[in-house]
Protein backbone atom coordinates (compact mmCIF):
# COMPACT_ATOMS: atom_id res chain seq x y z
CA UNK A 1 0.00 0.00 0.00
CA UNK A 2 1.19 3.34 -0.91
CA UNK A 3 0.66 6.24 1.09
CA UNK A 4 -0.65 9.70 -0.53
CA UNK A 5 0.55 12.97 0.83
CA UNK A 6 -2.06 15.42 0.63
CA UNK A 7 -1.54 19.03 1.32
CA UNK A 8 -4.77 21.07 2.81
CA UNK A 9 -5.03 24.91 2.91
CA UNK A 10 -5.56 26.27 6.79
CA UNK A 11 -6.92 29.46 6.10
CA UNK A 12 -6.90 32.16 3.88
CA UNK A 13 -3.28 33.19 3.04
CA UNK A 14 -1.95 30.53 5.63
CA UNK A 15 0.77 28.30 4.77
CA UNK A 16 0.00 24.77 3.46
CA UNK A 17 1.16 21.92 5.37
CA UNK A 18 1.36 17.92 3.70
CA UNK A 19 -0.78 15.20 5.86
CA UNK A 20 -0.71 11.56 5.14
CA UNK A 21 -3.85 9.97 3.61
CA UNK A 22 -5.26 8.53 5.74
CA UNK A 23 -7.11 10.45 8.53
CA UNK A 24 -7.80 10.47 11.90
CA UNK A 25 -10.82 10.57 14.06
CA UNK A 26 -11.81 13.04 16.31
CA UNK A 27 -11.26 13.25 19.65
CA UNK A 28 -14.00 12.15 21.31
CA UNK A 29 -15.16 14.75 24.23
CA UNK A 30 -13.60 13.63 28.00
CA UNK A 31 -16.18 12.48 30.52
CA UNK A 32 -16.46 15.29 33.62
CA UNK A 33 -15.02 12.86 35.98
CA UNK A 34 -11.79 12.52 33.50
CA UNK A 35 -11.74 16.36 33.28
CA UNK A 36 -12.03 16.20 37.31
CA UNK A 37 -9.08 13.74 37.47
CA UNK A 38 -6.48 15.63 35.26
CA UNK A 39 -7.42 18.85 37.17
CA UNK A 40 -6.45 17.45 40.06
CA UNK A 41 -3.19 15.63 39.20
CA UNK A 42 -2.03 18.93 37.63
CA UNK A 43 -2.81 20.77 40.36
CA UNK A 44 -1.56 19.00 42.63
CA UNK A 45 1.68 18.54 40.38
CA UNK A 46 1.96 22.29 40.41
CA UNK A 47 1.78 22.11 44.17
CA UNK A 48 4.79 20.14 44.62
CA UNK A 49 6.36 22.06 41.98
CA UNK A 50 6.08 25.71 43.71
CA UNK A 51 6.58 24.28 47.28
CA UNK A 52 8.16 20.97 47.87
CA UNK A 53 11.02 21.12 45.60
CA UNK A 54 12.09 24.13 46.33
CA UNK A 55 12.03 23.42 49.88
CA UNK A 56 14.39 20.64 49.55
CA UNK A 57 16.96 23.13 47.60
CA UNK A 58 16.49 25.14 50.65
CA UNK A 59 17.63 22.06 53.14
CA UNK A 60 21.32 22.04 52.80
CA UNK A 61 21.37 26.40 53.26
CA UNK A 62 19.61 25.58 56.16
CA UNK A 63 21.78 23.04 57.42
CA UNK A 64 24.97 24.34 57.27
CA UNK A 65 23.13 28.40 57.97
CA UNK A 66 21.70 27.56 61.02
CA UNK A 67 25.03 26.02 63.26
CA UNK A 68 27.12 28.67 61.41
CA UNK A 69 24.95 31.00 63.09
CA UNK A 70 24.78 29.49 66.50
CA UNK A 71 28.92 29.14 66.47
CA UNK A 72 29.69 32.64 64.78
CA UNK A 73 27.38 34.16 67.70
CA UNK A 74 29.09 32.15 70.27
CA UNK A 75 32.69 33.22 69.05
CA UNK A 76 31.52 36.73 69.15
CA UNK A 77 29.97 36.27 72.89
CA UNK A 78 33.45 34.74 73.74
CA UNK A 79 35.27 37.29 72.28
CA UNK A 80 33.87 40.14 74.22
CA UNK A 81 34.13 38.18 77.39
CA UNK A 82 37.19 37.91 76.94
CA UNK A 83 38.07 41.61 76.37
CA UNK A 84 35.90 42.73 78.89
CA UNK A 85 38.09 40.27 81.31
CA UNK A 86 41.11 41.37 79.83
CA UNK A 87 40.40 44.85 80.67
CA UNK A 88 39.37 44.08 84.56
CA UNK A 89 42.39 42.15 84.90
CA UNK A 90 45.21 43.33 83.20
CA UNK A 91 44.56 47.38 83.25
CA UNK A 92 44.81 48.86 86.75
CA UNK A 93 43.32 52.30 84.81
CA UNK A 94 39.48 50.69 85.13
CA UNK A 95 40.19 50.62 88.90
CA UNK A 96 37.90 52.26 91.39
CA UNK A 97 35.19 54.89 90.61
CA UNK A 98 36.51 53.66 86.44
CA UNK A 99 35.44 50.07 86.87
CA UNK A 100 32.23 50.51 85.00
CA UNK A 101 33.78 51.76 82.05
CA UNK A 102 34.78 48.16 80.52
CA UNK A 103 31.44 46.85 80.42
CA UNK A 104 30.39 50.16 78.43
CA UNK A 105 33.36 49.65 75.92
CA UNK A 106 32.15 45.98 75.57
CA UNK A 107 28.57 47.11 74.67
CA UNK A 108 29.44 49.77 72.51
CA UNK A 109 31.65 47.28 70.77
CA UNK A 110 29.17 43.89 70.50
CA UNK A 111 26.49 47.18 69.44
CA UNK A 112 29.13 48.33 66.59
CA UNK A 113 29.18 44.55 65.27
CA UNK A 114 25.26 44.39 65.58
CA UNK A 115 24.97 47.37 62.89
CA UNK A 116 27.79 46.47 60.71
CA UNK A 117 25.73 43.07 60.66
CA UNK A 118 22.89 45.06 60.05
CA UNK A 119 24.12 46.78 57.09
CA UNK A 120 25.41 44.01 55.51
CA UNK A 121 21.86 42.65 55.51
CA UNK A 122 20.44 45.44 54.04
CA UNK A 123 22.70 46.14 51.82
CA UNK A 124 21.95 42.78 50.30
CA UNK A 125 18.67 42.95 49.91
CA UNK A 126 18.81 45.97 48.18
CA UNK A 127 21.24 44.94 45.23
CA UNK A 128 18.94 41.92 44.12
Amino acid sequence: MVATIRVTPLGRGAPRTPTTGASSPPASPKSTAETISELKDLLVDYAKQETIVPLKGLKRYIGLGIPGAILVSLGVVFLALSGLRAMQTETTVFDGRWSWAPYLIVLVGLAAVIALAVAAINRGKTSS
